[in-house]
């Protein structure tokens, strides 16, 4: 599931909301994928099924494997506070979703990709690994010989005003990771609640 290579849109069908692009097919075709579309009778999801279904959700939208989720959650669980928004606030301190939050590239899987290419830099220093767990004051930038890759450069958009919890420096295009961010900041639409839920049965 890190590397999901299908289509996109029958995962956001799946769904009814964008969760691995950026839903323009969605509004042409909302129904579920499957042999009869629209028609097919489907009976109402029961509570595991609406847990787990949450779950798939969070783990497509961040791109993580079932055994990482799983370590997240439970680290989740350990800290002190709500686990539900400790976990939002594990998977959004991951490097790769971070430099996706700062408008480096378009999406999660291209940030990964970013990454994972020794392209990125924390701290002043290459960090290759998708999964690396930020800290509040962490300066995350592209490396000196990427800084003139136009292949690199080109996806570059900017953050999102509405993301507070990160700092986006034009003119240095590099960000500051401030602080994980609370769950009502996040724009997911993700109900941690039924997640945890579903680890605790």
């Amino acid at each position: 599931m890190a590397r999901y290579t299908g289509p996109k849109t029958k995962i956001d069908r799946i769904f009814g909301e964008p969760i691995l692009g950026n839903g323009k097919y969605l509004g042409k075709n909302p129904n579920p994928p499957g042999q009869h579309g629209a028609n097919r009778k489907r009976k109402q999801l029961g509570e595991y099924a609406l847990q787990l279904k949450e779950k798939q959700k969070a783990k497509y939208t961040y791109g993580v494997l079932e055994k990482q989720f799983h370590n997240t959650f439970v680290e989740a669980a350990r800290l002190k506070g709500v686990t539900g928004d400790n976990l939002i606030k594990l998977l959004e301190s991951r490097l790769d979703n971070t430099v996706y939050r700062l408008g480096l590239t378009a999406s999660r899987p291209a940030a990964r990709q970013l990454v994972s290419h020794k392209h990125v830099t924390v701290n002043g220093h290459i960090v290759n690994i998708p999964s690396y767990r930020l800290k509040p004051g962490d300066i995350v930038g592209l490396k000196e010989k990427s800084e003139g890759n136009t292949s690199v450069t080109s996806s570059i958009r900017g953050k999102n005003p509405k993301i507070s919890w990160l700092d986006w420096n034009e003119t240095e295009k590099k960000g500051t990771f401030i602080t994980a961010p609370e769950r009502e900041s996040v724009p997911e639409n993700i109900k941690v609640q039924l997640i945890v839920e579903l680890y605790n049965k």
